[in-house]
């Protein structure tokens, strides 16, 4: 650990106060489930368990914005998270969707008002603006704002602050930072819908390896982690770079887009199975699941018995980075709330405690402060319980 315990917890505690087959046409990469192992790759010196900025520190500022990144960092995020989708003219930008009414100020600006549409994305209907309908000159006009002001009113103070960044300018802020505190600032990259913008001519991948190169993030040894709900994007991903990769996996019901597609019939449910599993640890080096493939939720919202995910996983080498931990009662399992108030704090530190005692590799959070002073108390020595 590059940072003292003590050390960062005296940081924190100030802090807190003040604030089966493949796809078809897509091989797996040269990657294979042993360079996943332990040993291989810089992303195993990461403090355990790793604690990721999810969006930034979103439950402070407005998501993917510099003031939301740098804020995870300042607070000591481990790593810090982005989304990436394409403009009109092939710029990576961030943001947790292309569809942007939500979360910038878009809707505010009349020039803009004819090019509110509705489109398909990835099988849903969706109505708003659309990054892939500007160009970066013109996403560049527009101003961020809070997402869930409904929730983090607290947030819309700073609705106006930022632009929307650019995926390139994120790495130059992260290579500053990381010289000016002596050390490396790590990043989580997200491909977002990259079949639907494939499908546009806006493929992301070779744009982002470009980036990745060019900033010498490319490597095994990288400062940074690719993930995607779409193996496929992973698996393209693993023939451009050797950065370390993970396959994000949302509930068990649900298929990725790109098996969809490729008409392969296979679910999360099945993903999560040893033999899923092996098939992923081929190309990649981790796993991203919702945090109710680890810890389902009962009928009443309480935390039901853990399943054998973490065991399973780590048996073919995969770190787990499951989704996402936030403060608001309204996030919580129901036995963490405090109260009625769903935009009210409940009984987060608890609730981070128990995840971590699963066995988990890191969590991704938008409160980064408080899933690192409960990652410090964790580290005392408490053993994980389903490893």
């Amino acid at each position: 650990m590059t940072q003292g315990g003590a050390a960062r917890r005296t940081v924190l505690g100030a802090a807190v106060l003040a604030a089966g087959g493949g796809i078809t046409g897509l091989a797996a990469g040269p990657a294979s489930a042993t360079s996943g192992g332990h040993g291989d790759g810089g992303h195993r010196d990461l403090p355990h368990p790793t604690v990721i900025g999810h969006r930034g520190a979103s439950g402070y500022r407005p998501e993917h914005t510099l003031g939301s990144y740098q804020l995870a960092l300042d607070l000591g995020a481990d790593v810090v998270e982005q989304d990436l989708v394409p403009t009109k003219d092939g710029h990576l930008v961030c943001r947790h969707e292309n569809e942007i009414g939500g979360t910038t100020d878009v809707a505010d600006h009349p020039a803009f008002a004819a090019r509110r549409t509705t489109k398909s994305v990835d099988g849903v209907s969706v109505t708003g603006w659309f990054t892939e309908d500007f160009t970066l000159a013109e996403l560049k006009t527009l101003r961020a704002k809070e997402r869930i002001p409904a929730v983090r009113q607290r947030n819309t103070l700073y609705d106006g602050q930022w632009a929307v960044p650019t995926f390139e300018e994120v790495l130059r802020w992260a290579d500053r930072e990381g010289k000016r505190r002596g050390k490396r600032v790590w990043l989580h990259v997200e491909t977002k819908h990259p079949s639907y913008f494939r499908g546009l001519g806006l493929g992301l991948e070779e744009p982002l390896a470009r980036l990745l190169r060019r900033y010498g993030r490319d490597g095994r040894g990288a400062a940074l982690f690719l993930q995607s709900f779409e193996p496929s994007s992973i698996q393209r991903l693993s023939r451009l770079v050797s950065a370390p990769r993970v396959v994000l996996l949302s509930a068990a019901h649900t298929r990725p887009w790109d098996f969809e597609q490729a008409e392969d019939p296979r679910t999360v449910a099945d993903l999560v199975k040893p033999e899923g599993l092996k098939w992923i640890a081929g190309f990649a080096q981790g796993i991203g699941p919702t945090m109710d493939l680890i810890l389902p939720r009962t009928a009443d919202g309480r935390l039901g018995a853990p399943t054998t995910l973490v065991k399973d996983a780590h048996a073919r080498g995969l770190v787990l980075h499951p989704y996402t931990a936030r403060n608001e009662n309204s996030f919580l399992p129901a036995e963490y709330r405090k109260g009625t108030d769903p935009a009210a704090y409940g009984e987060a530190l608890a609730a981070f405690r128990t995840y971590f005692e699963q066995g988990i590799d890191g969590i991704f959070t938008d409160n980064p402060d408080t899933g690192l002073l409960a990652a410090e108390a964790f580290r005392l020595g408490r053993r994980p319980v389903n490893d």
